[in-house]
């Protein structure tokens, strides 16, 4: 079986717009999170968003591909020609027909959306615009990386909700280990911070609403005083390789993609089921996969989205999977610093591990000041630390009962 590797990384964040600055970020525990200014928030419940920064397409793509793209894809090719320049890559002397793109998406192009209803609402159907579809569906942006770089090999889009960029680095390690590819572009991508989605959000009760006066504040994992997640936005990209292609070319390898769990709760649209058995199945699976025993695993980058139901399930769920070792575990949340990123989430969380790993750092949880009481495990709480990760794990928890979880260690 092909052993997969990890030699490039590409991130868009709330607090970077590149892998060293958003790293720094994590580590000095910076918050991404403010007041929403994509739209009039005044008459929202939560009007704290992480928005990305100061991204400037035009770094990665030319103005003219970039106009027809929606956010979510501007995100993600960006990200992708990060990792694409991290790992070394020459288009000329790469196979391209070997080379394919998994990605993970949820919600599409859902600002073209928008406004291609509102301009048929007020000015009829001759008034769209012309590229709403191609703009909106969720698999532009998979198809616009392989379009910039001329990929020839399958193009993938993974919709499992908030899991998506998890799952795909999950089918990404698969098709590197059948040999179905040399390199896969892998990872996840969302920008949904529109009046649409922020309000449906809200009518779900899903997000925080206590802080929209410190803003900063918002994101809690694990914390008695949390009341709901903050929506983020981004991507995050890793250049998947086969470890015989990485070394034929003399390729530097952050770590290895060494396993891959994913199980659904088949319980509830919205809602864990309560127990945290079928995340943690995930999170055995991936350890399984990787041929690795839970005290193995020195830290869990937690899905620990800051809601009332997530942060207690999830505990349960990592007590389950690791038993007396979850007490060793080192835990954080970094989504208590971009908020939720949704599809590009896992993606941009196994990146913080494949960091982590290389780097000896163990991220903090930033705003954990009062631990809730069901929530008492080790989270890393506002300062982080230093220490040796051989192998880390990231899961993910998807609306719909979707759980995956990935596996990284170091590589030898």
């Amino acid at each position: 079986m092909n052993r997969a590797v990890i030699t490039g990384m590409g991130v868009i964040s709330p607090v970077g717009n590149d892998v060293a600055t958003f790293w720094d970020s994590i580590r000095s525990g910076k918050s991404g999170l403010g007041p929403i200014t994509r739209f009039e928030a005044a008459e929202y419940d939560s009007r704290v968003a992480a928005e990305v920064k100061n991204f400037e397409p035009s770094l990665y793509m030319d103005r003219k591909d970039a106009r027809k793209m929606a956010m979510f894809t501007q995100y993600a090719v960006a990200a992708s020609v990060q990792a694409w320049n991290d790992a070394g890559l020459d288009t000329a002397s790469t196979d391209m027909n070997r080379v394919a793109v998994v990605l993970g998406n949820g919600i599409g192009g859902i600002e073209v959306f928008e406004e291609s209803h509102r301009k048929l609402l007020d000015s009829g159907p001759s008034r769209m615009l012309p590229l709403t579809v191609p703009l909106m569906i969720t698999n532009e942006a998979a198809g616009n990386i392989a379009i910039h770089f001329g990929i020839k090999g399958p193009a993938i889009t993974t919709a499992t909700a908030c899991a998506s960029g998890t799952d795909a680095l999950g089918q990404a390690l698969d098709m590197i280990r059948s040999g179905r590819a040399d390199v896969v572009v892998a990872g996840g991508t969302e920008a949904a911070i529109t009046g649409f989605a922020v309000g449906g959000f809200c009518m779900l009760k899903a997000l925080s609403t206590a802080y929209n006066e410190t803003p900063e504040k918002a994101s809690r994992p694990f914390d008695a005083s949390r009341d709901g997640f903050v929506i983020g936005e981004g991507a995050g990209i890793v250049i998947l390789e086969s470890e015989k292609h990485a070394k034929a070319r003399g390729a530097k390898i952050v770590v290895e993609l060494a396993g891959y769990g994913s199980t659904c709760d088949a319980y509830h649209v919205t809602a864990p089921e309560s127990s945290g058995s079928g995340g943690a199945r995930a999170i055995s699976l991936s350890l399984e996969d990787a041929g690795l025993a839970p005290e193995a695993i020195a830290y869990y980058n937690a899905h620990g989205t800051s809601t009332q139901l997530n942060d207690p399930i999830e505990t349960r769920m990592v007590k389950q999977a690791f038993g007396e070792h979850a007490t060793a575990i080192r835990i954080s949340s970094t989504k208590s610093m971009t908020g939720h990123m949704i599809a590009a989430a896992g993606a941009v969380e196994a990146i913080v591990c494949a960091l982590a790993i290389r780097d000896g750092f163990f991220p903090p949880t930033i705003n954990l000041d009062t631990p809730d009481e069901e929530c008492d495990l080790d989270y890393v709480p506002n300062t982080g630390c230093s220490g040796t990760i051989d192998a880390a794990a990231s899961a993910s928890l998807g609306f719909g009962g979707h759980n995956a979880c990935v596996v990284l260690r170091k590589y030898t």
